[in-house]
Order: C-alpha cells, then structure tokens, then sequence
C-alpha cells in the first residue's frame, strides 16, 4: 500500500516550523499511544506512521531529501538514502515522550529542576516613574535552607544516589515493543535519596522566608513594565537553580499630569481677561515652573506644546513634550457691580466679529432647522 505524504500525516504546511511539527506530533502521539489503546491495532499502525512521519520531517537532512525526492529519498533501500533505521528511534521516542510524561529527553539525561518564577507589583508616583528611583521590597517567597545549605540533608551527612536509577532521574520500562522513560518514583527525577532529612527544612531543602530586596527602577519606566530580578524567585529542590523575580511596575494616577507614552498632558485653567487680552502663566513641569505666553483672543481648548518637558523613555530616543490645554474659568460668586459690568461688557459684544464661533454655530442650525 502506498504511504501517505508525511505532511499530511501529521497535518502540518510543507513549511512548518519545528516547534509547530513536534507539538503536531505530539497530539498523535498521545491519541493513538499503545498504552491508551490497548489491542487496538488500528491505532497503533496510526502511532507508527505518525513516528516515521516525524523521525523524517523533524531531521533537517531528511526532510530536505524528502521534500526533493518524497519516500524514495528516505527510502533505507535505496542507494545513499539515509532511512531512519532503529537507532534513531529511540532519540525520538524519548525526546516526545519525555516531554508528555515527565522525562527529561533520550539518554538518560538527568533535566536540572527550576524554582518557580514570582512576580511582585510595584506601585510607583509618576515622579519616581520618570527620574528613576531604587526602593526596597519585601518578598515572601520558598529560600534555600542555611542550616542544610540547601541540601535537605541533616548537617555532616549528604545526599546519597538513588540505586533505582543510579543517578539519572529517569527509568525505563519495557511496554511490549517499546520502552518509555519516565521520572524515577523513588528520588523523583533528582537523582538523589536523603536518608536522614534536615530538620529544619524536613528534607526539602527549602524554607518560607521572607526576604528584602532592593529594586533599582530605571528612568522612564510606565505601567506594565517588568523588571526581571534573576535568581531572585523561589529556591528550587535540592540540586536546581532558583527562579527568577519580575517586578511590575504600575504608576499612580497624578493630580496634575496625565501620561501617555513620553508625553505629558494638563489642563490649565485661565480667566476671561487673559484669554481675551493674552497675558503670561507659571505652568508647572516635572522638572520646575515655566511660563507659558497666552496670545490674545484664545479660545477654551487651546494646547499649547512645551517641547522636551515630557518623559524620556526607557526605550526611545528623546524626551516627549508637555500639552497644556487650557481652559477659560468661568467666574463665580459676582458681585452686584461686577454682574452689571459683565452685563454692559455683553451688550457692547453683540455682533459676528466678536463671536466668530457661535456666529458660524447659529447659521448652521438655522440653515438646520430650514432644510427639515
């Protein structure tokens, strides 16, 4: 019977990435795995074709001869094929399965374990975010043992190797045809046994503690970003390596300044007088007071751009800018003099060249109202 194309088999693009062809197999792997599907012998011809499918598309110069000359160039009987005879079988098969069932990958290779990453949330005032600043954190997290230094093992003894495994962390298991490597049930992958367990930590080499951090904050930074402490996570089990620390940064809302990406944006309240004559204001920055000129005859919702008074990122080049927008104040609370004044200022005001704007507004909704 003619085989099928392994692509197909597998149900990847001809141009798959690896990562995209391992997880493909995979999928079949644990679907039609012998040991899920017991005397199921359509199962286990679909196993072994999805094996022979990926041992040719996961090598590079396999899968070169394959797409150039299909089967014939995997072919073992043919001349200056490669093939895949059984002594890459089990580099795959211990390379898939480790990875499903727990394993650390052919050869007996011993995987070294990891302590779990921790994250910490950080809240900063957007001064601080912008000129950078180092505060100090406290963290709980799982820290290696001082009195075993980490081992699990009381003080003056050691670990000893585990004689199920001899050291590796792995065990074979013979299942019919195929043998599946697995993580050793007596030392649990590390390789080692603690006949007699440190009492403080009761052998496993770690304690909960709680520990003191000092976190330098670069200038720049902005809510949502990470600052990765390394080594700075949980300890891992005895023989592993700690995990690592990511600080998130989250900026506090200001009572002045809103931000977005290196630029500053506030609202600047100005009077009647100053928006109709023009007049200077002290506007506030970051880095101290400046003035900004307000030309006459400004309307509310002007911005007005201060160059270079905005953030500099971490990432970027130049600092942004600051936009103040100001915005004409109503007064309040007149007097009966100044409410007559204020009346007498409006009178003299009618006509379209003082108010352009709601001129223009009227003509559109007569013309509005005309069209209905």
């Amino acid at each position: 019977m003619a085989k099928r194309d392994y692509y197909e088999v597998l149900g990847v693009a001809r141009d798959a990435a690896d990562a995209e062809i391992k997880k493909a197999y995979r999928r079949l792997a644990m679907k039609f795995h012998p040991d899920r599907n017991p005397d199921d012998a359509v199962a286990a011809e679909k196993f072994k074709e999805a094996k022979e499918a990926y041992e040719v598309i996961s090598d590079a110069k396999k899968r070169a001869a394959y797409d150039r000359f299909g089967h014939a160039g995997v072919d073992p009987s043919a001349a200056g094929a490669g093939g895949f005879g059984a002594g890459g079988f089990s580099d795959i098969f211990g390379d898939i399965f480790g990875d499903i069932f727990g394993g650390s990958g052919g050869g007996g290779r011993q995987r070294q374990q990891r302590g779990a990453d921790l994250r910490y949330n950080l809240e900063i005032s957007l001064e601080e975010a912008v000129a950078g600043t180092s505060v100090k954190i406290q963290v709980p997290t799982l820290a290696a043992c001082q009195t075993c230094d980490g081992s699990g093992a009381k003080p003056g003894t050691s670990p000893e190797t585990c004689q199920q495994c001899q050291g590796h962390g792995q065990v074979r298991m013979q299942q019919g045809f195929f043998s599946v490597q697995q993580t050793c049930p007596v030392c649990r992958g590390t390789g080692r046994v603690i006949k007699d367990p440190c009492h403080d930590c009761r052998g496993q080499g770690r304690i909960q503690k709680e520990r003191t951090l000092s976190v330098k904050v670069p200038a720049g930074v902005d809510s949502g970003d990470r600052i990765r402490l390394s080594g700075e996570g949980e300890a891992a089990p005895p023989g592993g390596v700690p995990g690592d620390l990511y600080v998130v940064v989250s900026v506090r809302a200001h009572e002045i300044f809103e931000r977005d990406g290196s630029n500053l944006y506030c609202e600047v309240p100005i009077s009647f007088a100053t928006a109709a004559l023009g007049g200077e204001l002290e506007v506030p920055t970051l880095g101290g007071k400046v003035t900004l000129k307000i030309p006459a005859e400004t309307q509310t919702g002007k911005m007005f751009r201060l160059r270079g008074k905005g953030v500099k990122p971490v990432r970027g080049h130049g600092p942004g800018d600051l936009l103040c927008r100001v915005v004409v104040e109503t007064p309040v609370h007149l007097s009966r003099k100044q409410k007559e004044l204020l009346q007498q200022l409006d009178e003299t005001l009618t006509g379209h060249k003082h108010s352009p704007r709601s001129s223009g507004w009227f003509e559109g909704v007569k013309k509005f109202f005309e069209s209905i």
